[in-house]
C-alpha cells in the first residue's frame, strides 16, 4: 500500500540552502514540485524535512489514530470470522472431514488455505487499481471509510451464519472479509508516515540541525526514533485494548451460553464477531473526523488515477534497481511476508480442530496472545530504547522467532508428541508468538521507511505494499496443494516449504541488507535526480530564451 504524501512542503531550492525552512512563495503549495535533497552549506545546512503548522500533527490526532486500531483489531474478520467459517466446514464435512470446493474434493484446511490464497489474488487486483488513491489527492480517507464500512457489513452479516448448511455463504463473507479487513488496515497505516514527520519533536530536531546544534546523523535518529515510537505504542495501545475488549467478549460468550450446546457455540462465535464489529465503528469514528488530510500528489497530465498509479509502480520497479539495498529488502520482504501469513493461518487451522472450536477457550487463548503482544512490543521498544539498537537488529530478533515457530511446526510433520499437536502447544504457541513474532507488523514498516530516499516515500511503499499484497497468495496456495497431494493428508506438511522459505529469507536478509550502505545509496540517487533535474531546467531555460529572442526579431522585423 502506497503510503500517503506526508503532507510535509517541498524542500527550498538546492542552489540556495541559506533559506532553510522557508520556502519559495511560487513553489510553496505545487505538488508537482520535486525537492531537492538536502545539501549542507556553510553555517547553516537545510533539514532534509520541512513543516507546515496546518499539517502539523496534534495529540488528538495521535490517540484518534491509536483508537481505530484498537477497534480494527483483526478479533472480527481476521480471528473469530476464521474460526466460524473453519467450524461450520468442519461440521458440515462430518467424520469424512472432507468436502467438495472448486472442482475436487479437499480436505478442511485445503480449503481454507484455499479460499485464503483466492482472497490475497483479489486484494492484489484491487490494490493495483485503487493503491494510486492513497498516493493522489487527497482521497485515501475516504477509501478507508469506504472499506470500513463494508467490513463493518461483514461483521454484521455473520449473525446469519451459523449452521453447516451455509458453509458456502461462510466462505464468501470469508473471502470478502478478509479483503475489507486488509483494504481498511492498509490505508490506515498508509497515515503513518505523515504523523511521525510532522510532530512537534521532530520540527523541533529540523530546527536544531538547521541552526547546526546536531549533526545529521543525530536528525536521521530522531526521526528513526519518531517512526519506531509512534509504529510500537499504535501496536502496544491497540494490544492493551484489545485484552479489554476480549474481557468483555467472555461476559457476552457466558451470557449466550456458548458451553451448552454445539448451536450455541455455533451462535455464540457470530455473536461475538457482531459485538466487536460495533466496538470497531465506535473507536473509528475519532479517527474519521480527526484525521487531517494532508495532501498527496497531484495526477500526472492526461492520466487518470489508476493509469497513475500503473505509472508510479513502473517508475517505483526502474528506480529501485539503482537502490540494491531497497531491493535486496524488497526481495526478503516479499518471502518472509508471504511464509508468515501462511505460517498463521496453517497454526490457526490446527488449533481450531486441537481445541474442537471451543469458542470460550479459543477467547481465552486469544487473551494470551494478545496480553503476550502487549508485553512483546513493549519488550522490543524498552529494548532498542535502553540500548540504542538500531531497527534491523530488533528486526533481525524477529526474523528468528519467525524460522524457529516454522521449525516447530516442521518437528509435527513427523512426530504426534510435538508440533502443534496438543491443547499445551497451542497455549504456549500464543505466548510465544505474542512476544517474539508480532513486533514484525511494526519493524517491517519501520524497515521500509529505512530503506527508502526521502521525498520518495510514496513511490516505494506503494511498491512495497503492491509486491507483499501480491505475494501473499502464493504461500496459501502452494500449502493447500502441497497438503492435496500428500497421501495421508497430513495438515503439518506446509511447514517443509514455510521453513525452507522462513530460513532463507532471513539468511538474506541478515546478511545482505545494510542500513549504513542504504543511506549512501539514497544520497547518491537523490543527487542524481538533482543534477537530472538541473539539466533539464537548463534546457527548457535555453529552449524558452531562444522563443523570446525570435518574438524580439519578428517585432523588429
Amino acid at each position: 500500500m502506497a503510503a500517503n504524501d506526508p503532507g510535509i512542503p517541498p524542500l527550498p531550492e538546492a542552489d540556495d540552502p541559506t533559506r532553510g525552512a522557508e520556502l519559495p512563495p511560487a513553489r510553496h503549495h505545487d505538488p508537482d514540485y520535486e525537492p531537492e535533497p538536502p545539501i549542507d552549506s556553510g553555517d547553516r545546512p537545510v533539514a532534509p524535512d520541512q513543516f507546515d503548522p496546518k499539517y502539523e500533527t496534534t495529540r488528538k490526532e495521535i490517540w484518534a489514530y491509536y483508537s481505530y486500531y484498537i477497534g480494527n483489531n483483526g478479533l472480527t474478520l481476521f480471528n473469530f470470522a476464521p474460526t466460524a467459517f473453519q467450524n461450520l466446514l468442519y461440521q458440515a464435512a462430518g467424520d469424512a472431514e472432507v468436502l467438495n470446493f472448486a472442482g475436487r474434493d479437499r480436505t478442511i484446511n485445503s480449503i481454507v488455505l484455499l479460499s485464503n490464497g483466492i482472497s490475497f489474488a483479489i486484494q492484489s487486483v484491487l490494490f493495483l487499481i485503487i493503491g494510486s488513491y492513497a498516493d493522489f489527492g487527497s482521497s485515501r480517507p475516504n477509501i478507508l471509510i469506504f472499506w470500513s464500512i463494508v467490513a463493518f457489513g461483514i461483521g454484521f452479516g455473520w449473525m446469519g451464519v451459523h449452521t453447516p448448511d451455509k458453509w458456502h455463504v461462510g466462505i464468501g463473507l470469508y473471502i470478502i472479509g478478509l479483503i475489507a479487513y486488509q483494504l481498511s488496515l492498509t490505508f490506515w497505516t498508509a497515515a503513518f508516515p505523515g504523523l511521525a514527520r510532522n510532530t512537534v519533536a521532530l520540527r523541533t530536531k529540523a530546527q536544531e540541525y538547521t541552526t547546526g546544534l546536531i549533526t545529521r546523523e543525530e536528525y536521521d535518529y530522531a526521526d528513526t526514533y519518531q517512526r519506531s515510537r509512534l509504529s510500537n505504542m499504535a501496536f502496544y495501545i491497540q494490544s492493551v485494548g484489545e485484552v479489554v475488549i476480549l474481557a468483555l467478549i467472555v461476559g457476552v460468550l457466558f451470557g449466550v451460553n456458548v458451553t451448552a450446546s454445539q448451536e450455541n457455540n455455533n451462535y455464540g462465535l457470530s455473536v461475538l464477531i457482531a459485538f466487536a464489529t460495533g466496538v470497531w465503528i465506535l473507536l473509528a469514528l475519532p479517527w474519521f473526523i480527526l484525521e487531517k488530510r494532508r495532501p498527496g500528489q497531484r495526477l500526472p497530465p492526461g492520466m487518470n488515477v489508476v493509469a497513475a498509479g500503473m505509472w508510479q509502480l513502473t517508475r517505483a520497479i526502474r528506480e529501485i534497481w539503482q537502490l540494491k539495498q531497497s531491493l535486496i529488502y524488497l526481495i526478503g520482504y516479499f518471502l518472509l511476508g508471504d511464509s508468515l501469513n501462511t505460517t498463521v493461518t496453517v497454526i490457526a487451522t490446527l488449533q481450531n480442530s486441537i481445541v474442537a472450536y471451543d469458542t470460550l477457550t479459543l477467547t481465552y487463548l486469544l487473551i494470551v496472545g494478545i496480553a503476550a503482544q502487549a508485553v512483546g512490543i513493549g519488550m522490543f521498544w524498552w529494548v532498542q530504547k535502553r540500548y540504542r539498537f538500531g531497527t534491523k537488529t530488533m528486526f533481525t530478533a524477529v526474523m528468528v522467532g519467525i524460522v524457529l515457530l516454522d521449525g516447530w511446526g516442521m518437528i509435527g510433520i513427523w512426530t504426534n508428541s510435538f508440533g502443534f499437536h496438543h491443547v499445551w502447544e497451542v497455549w504456549v504457541y500464543q505466548a510465544f508468538y505474542g512476544l517474539f513474532v508480532c513486533p514484525w507488523y511494526s519493524y517491517s514498516q519501520i524497515m521500509i521507511s529505512e530503506v527508502t530516499p526521502r521525498g520518495k516515500e510514496f513511490l516505494f511503499f506503494s511498491l512495497f505494499s503492491i509486491i507483499g499484497k501480491t505475494s501473499s497468495f502464493i504461500g496459501p496456495l502452494v500449502s493447500s496443494a502441497i497438503i492435496d497431494a500428500t497421501p495421508d493428508g497430513n495438515n503439518s506438511t506446509p511447514f517443509y516449504f514455510l521453513f525452507a522459505l522462513s530460513l532463507v529469507s532471513c539468511l538474506g536478509l541478515v546478511f545482505f541488507v545494510d542500513l549504513k550502505k542504504s543511506k549512501i545509496e539514497q544520497e547518491a540517487f537523490l543527487e542524481r535526480e538533482r543534477h537530472i533535474r538541473e539539466r533539464k531546467s537548463s534546457v527548457i531555460e535555453t529552449g524558452m530564451g531562444g522563443i523570446r529572442e525570435d518574438r524580439v526579431d519578428d517585432k523588429d522585423s
